[in-house]
């Protein structure tokens, strides 16, 4: 509770009111690092703050207009409009002059190119410090006009030190914090308080206070040697685990780390790391992706980075896939589990993709060739007349079952080898046997050929 009465939460309360209360983000904020010389010198520019959730984006934008001594209005994109801009921009213009003001726009991906517009031409003169916050990337949701005109600045999660410190903060400080309950956390507790926060000073504020709400009495506190038992609290680790519940891994489904997880698994199979990729896997299935979603990921992944050199992959992510249609979660996962790990372990190739790559581009960029005759079926008495089939060499006849010489590519189209084996598992005899058909080739068409 505040002075007043009214409750205000703890991860509020202990906002820091300076850069020396701030913690995290010692890139930005260190001796001489960019945004401290910004905040110092009192001339704050146009930002957009871009970084996970309870990182500090909301206290730095709050920071910027104390250090320039501005106006400081917050608005949310997710419920603020243009209409919303427009009379902070009467604001700002009533207080020019006198003073700047910082206009702090939440989720500011969350406004449409449209909404974004609307504010250009005043952070472009001068009428408006602008501080977007946003956790999603900006490259993608934010248009290039006000990119040009703000500078990014990217936040980290909080590491667990830094969560540490804040933590202390929070049990001793009796004036915004909880000092006055002299709550004692168990070391057990403690621990387990700063893995659930993930990063997230936030959430571990918030936890704190519901774990504090519950702790027990602690008769065993003392504060001086003969003194009665104080009015302590004590925070063991049941309390805490059942606060927590679930454990709590940080995924946006469909966002900025959606994308960063999937290709971190999938450049981990590449690179043939089964303890990365199943790790990454069992980093998604925590935060709550659809197993699906990854099952036909590991579809793409079979062909595109292994291919021919072991064909065994796809049919195991097929097979996964059925799997965990067949049985749900959690059975289901450890199928998809097998089918990444073999996947990861398996030989590599990507040349059926390269092969791919090369041929749509040939298809796409050398017109509607016609078909060769010799090619063609012939249903029809008029079409065996003019030609068509005339000349095909039926390959099953031939010696090896191979019509050496024989060509099948358009005969406008020069002669193209988009698929080339890796010397990596199955591939190895693939490109022994191509390389002897290639060679029968040749021979038959006369030296010179390819």
């Amino acid at each position: 509770m505040t002075s007043d009465g009214t409750y205000r939460p703890l991860a509020d309360r202990l906002r820091p009111q300076s850069l020396d209360e701030y913690v995290g983000q010692s890139h930005l904020l260190g001796v001489g690092a960019p945004l401290r010389r910004a905040l110092e010198s009192g001339r704050p520019h146009s930002m957009i703050l871009w970084g996970p959730p309870g990182t500090g984006k909301t206290t730095l934008a709050r920071l910027v207009a104390n250090g320039a001594k501005a106006e400081f209005i917050a608005l949310s994109a997710v419920l603020a409009g243009i209409k919303d801009i427009r009379a902070v921009v009467e604001q700002a213009r009533s207080l020019r002059g006198t003073r700047d003001t910082v206009l702090f726009l939440d989720e500011v991906h969350r406004f449409n190119k449209s909404q974004q517009d609307t504010f250009l031409p005043y952070v472009e003169d001068g009428t408006l410090i602008f501080v977007g916050a946003t956790t999603e990337n900006p490259s993608f949701e934010v248009n290039n006009a006000l990119l040009s005109r703000a500078r990014v600045y990217v936040l980290k999660s909080i590491d667990a030190a830094d969560l540490g410190k804040l933590l202390d903060r929070a049990l001793t400080d009796h004036e915004r914090g909880l000092g006055e309950l002299n709550l004692q956390i168990d070391a057990a507790a403690r621990e387990l308080l700063l893995a659930a926060a993930d990063g997230d000073a936030r959430r571990m504020l918030n936890l704190l206070e519901t774990a504090a709400d519950l702790s027990s009495p602690d008769a065993g506190s003392v504060q001086d040697e003969g003194s009665l038992p104080s009015a302590g609290r004590r925070l063991d680790t049941d309390t805490m685990r059942a606060v927590i519940g679930s454990t709590y891994v940080r995924f946006d489904k469909g966002g900025e780390n959606f994308y960063d997880q999937i290709s971190a698994l999938h450049k981990s199979v590449r690179g043939s790391d089964p303890d990365a990729a199943l790790y990454w896997l069992c980093r998604m299935l925590a935060g709550g992706c659809d197993p699906m979603y990854i099952a036909r990921r590991a579809l793409r992944m079979a062909s595109e980075d292994i291919g021919n050199a072991d064909p065994r992959a796809l049919t195991m992510a097929l097979e996964a896939c059925a799997v965990y249609e067949r049985l749900g979660s959690p059975e289901g996962e450890l199928a998809i589990a097998q089918a990444v790990v073999f996947m990861a372990c398996a030989a590599k190739s990507n040349a059926v993709y390269s092969a791919y790559q090369a041929a749509t581009a040939d298809a796409t960029n050398l017109g509607s060739l016609e078909v060769p005759l010799h090619l063609r079926n012939a249903p029809t008495r008029l079409m065996n007349e003019i030609g068509y089939g005339k000349g095909y060499r039926y390959a099953h006849d031939e010696p090896g079952g191979h019509a050496a010489g024989e060509r099948y590519l358009p005969d406008e189209m020069p002669d193209r080898r988009y698929y080339v084996p890796v010397p990596r598992g199955l591939e190895i005899k693939i490109g022994e046997a191509l390389n002897a058909r290639r060679e029968r080739d040749r021979q038959a068409r006369g030296a010179g050929g390819t």
